[in-house]
């Protein structure tokens, strides 16, 4: 007994010498500067654009890795990471099969416009080519972890995250977790788990001090480039409407929102497309929301009611805020738009361009009057009310025949004059 135990000592012992001679080897072989290069070469070729690598190492804590360090992807302006590690499926690698088990991502700067320009030049490639570009499944990690990635939008505002995501043995994500770190949304965290085999997932959002919760469901393509269907259902619940506009995360920021109080919301979201890179183009939502403790910023609705629309700024606390959202891509539109303060009351629609320009109308009365018809500009920081042309000459108009109660009723019936001579009177 105690011979094999030595035999079996020695065994080990020589494996492990042969392993960390086979490291070392490994590690001196793909250090050189002329490994770097030729897969400086490679990537830049497989990617159409420029790359640089610092290093290439082996590294064998916390867990065995290939890792490289300082990626430099060339756009303008460039994608840069500091560090990234593949380690394998090793059961697989002996059998001569790539398949990574866990891509660490650690403190990647990632700019839209060079992630814009990275995606141009590997259209270029695929078009060149005339091959399609899709990575092979085998190929995708079973881990993904994202340690300190930053996001900076085209304005040049940063988001940090982190991330966590696991795939499924047929490669569908499993779980998905994520929390914002620095930016707009500090402190938001993603939950996504899938519900047994199905292609549906639970979602649990927590975001500006409340939650958005339900399920979404995915209808894979039923061929190679036909479209998928995406359809969920989510219930919004005490969320601060102002932190989640709000582009920084902070006090003035937060202050400096059209519109404050917490939202409750049902929302349906469905979306078909054949690139999940369009998804957030073809998206379409479609709420019924209410706002407890509502406050609109920038406009004083009953100032303009009484100066006929050239009110600026002010504030307007709302005793009930409630209506309808429908979503398109970026495009916006609130109907059936309800709201109470007091004496005050105000129905509309109201539509926010991709740009965040606003347009639509508002009737507003104030202590039982006739509404008076108020345009809505400007943009969703700045937004201004004014009355329509047709308004503006019939409040003129009721003003002189009837000066003070006249100028609501004048505006009511010029706006609707102006409905049937738009060509002369314009909107």
């Amino acid at each position: 007994m105690k011979r094999t135990l030595k035999w079996i000592v020695i065994a080990l012992l020589v494996l492990l010498l042969l392993l960390a001679t086979g490291v070392l080897v490994l590690q001196r072989w793909i250090g050189t500067d002329d490994f770097r290069s030729r897969m400086e070469q490679q990537a830049g070729t497989a990617l159409g654009v420029g790359v640089t690598l610092g290093r290439i190492d082996v590294a064998l804590w916390p867990l065995p890795a290939v890792a490289v360090e300082r990626i430099v992807l060339q756009t303008q302006p460039a994608l840069t990471v500091e560090r990234v590690e593949v380690r394998p499926v090793w059961t697989d690698l002996l059998q001569g099969k790539v398949a990574p088990a866990t891509l660490v991502v650690r403190r990647a700067v990632l700019p839209q416009p060079g992630l814009d320009a990275l995606q141009a030049a590997l259209q270029k490639k695929k078009r060149d080519s005339q091959q399609e570009a899709d990575v092979p499944w085998q190929f995708l990690p079973r881990r993904t972890v994202l340690d300190g990635l930053t996001w900076v939008d085209a304005k040049g505002t940063a988001i940090t995250l982190q991330a966590d995501a696991t795939l499924s043995p047929d490669v569908w994500p499993q779980q998905v977790q994520g929390q914002i770190l620095q930016g707009r949304l500090q402190g938001a965290k993603l939950a996504l788990q899938r519900e047994a085999q199905a292609h549906t997932w639970g979602v649990k959002l927590q975001v500006a001090g409340g939650s958005i919760t339900g399920r979404l469901e995915l209808q894979p393509p039923k061929e190679t480039g036909a479209e998928f269907a995406l359809k969920g259902q989510l219930k919004t619940h005490d969320v601060e409407v102002s932190r989640l506009t709000a582009p920084e995360p902070t006090p003035a920021s937060q202050a400096a929102q059209p519109l404050s109080g917490q939202l409750e919301a049902s929302t349906s979201l469905s979306a078909r497309t054949r690139k999940p890179g369009a998804l957030a183009d073809v998206l379409q939502t479609q709420s019924t929301f209410t706002v407890r403790n509502a406050v609109v910023h920038g406009i004083d609705l009953a100032k303009a009611v009484k100066t006929v629309g050239m009110s600026r700024g002010g504030q307007t606390p709302l005793d009930t805020l409630a209506g309808q959202v429908g979503t398109h891509g970026k495009a916006i539109e609130l109907s059936n738009l309800v709201a109470s303060s007091g004496v005050l009351s105000a129905t509309g629609q109201v539509n926010v361009a991709p740009s965040r320009a606003l347009s639509g109308r508002i009737s507003v009365e104030l202590g039982g009057a006739v509404g008076v018809p108020l345009a809505l500009g400007g943009t969703v920081s700045e937004p201004q009310v004014t009355l329509t042309r047709g308004a503006m000459i019939g409040a003129a108009i009721g003003t002189v025949l009837m000066p003070g109660v006249g100028t609501g009723t004048g505006a009511s019936l010029g706006d609707k004059a102006s409905e049937g001579l738009k060509k002369l009177f314009g909107k």
